[in-house]
C-alpha cells in the first residue's frame, strides 16, 4: 500500500478527504468515469472508496443487496453483474448518461 509523507496509507488519506463531503465523493466518481472510462478497475476502486466512507451496511440496504454481495462486487477481484452495478450506482444517488466520445 502506498504511503504519503506522514506515513499514513494513501487509501486512508483519500477516505479522510472524502468524509462528510458528498459533493467531493460524487465528483471523484464522475472524474473516474470521465478519465478512466476504459479502466473498470479504477472506477470500481473509486466506487468502493466512496462506499466505505458512506458505510457499506447502509449502501447495501439502499441498493437492496446483502452486505457480503456488496463487498464481493466492490472487491476488485471480479466485476459485478450489470444489474448489481446499477443497484450500486442508484444507491449512491447517481445516474449514468451516454455521450459521444470526443476524439
Amino acid at each position: 500500500m502506498k504511503k504519503i509523507k506522514n506515513g499514513k496509507p494513501l487509501d486512508l488519506v483519500i477516505k479522510d478527504f472524502l468524509q462528510n463531503d458528498e459533493e467531493m465523493q460524487l465528483g471523484l466518481i464522475k472524474t473516474a468515469f470521465e478519465e478512466s472510462y476504459d479502466m473498470p478497475n479504477v472506477i470500481m476502486t473509486v466506487i468502493r472508496q466512496v462506499a466505505e466512507v458512506r458505510g457499506i451496511s447502509q449502501l447495501a440496504l439502499d441498493a437492496e443487496l446483502n452486505r457480503e454481495n456488496l463487498y464481493r462486487a466492490l472487491s476488485g477481484q471480479t466485476f459485478p453483474r450489470i444489474d448489481t452495478f446499477f443497484k450500486i450506482i442508484n444507491a449512491l444517488g447517481l445516474r449514468l448518461t451516454v455521450e459521444p466520445r470526443v476524439s
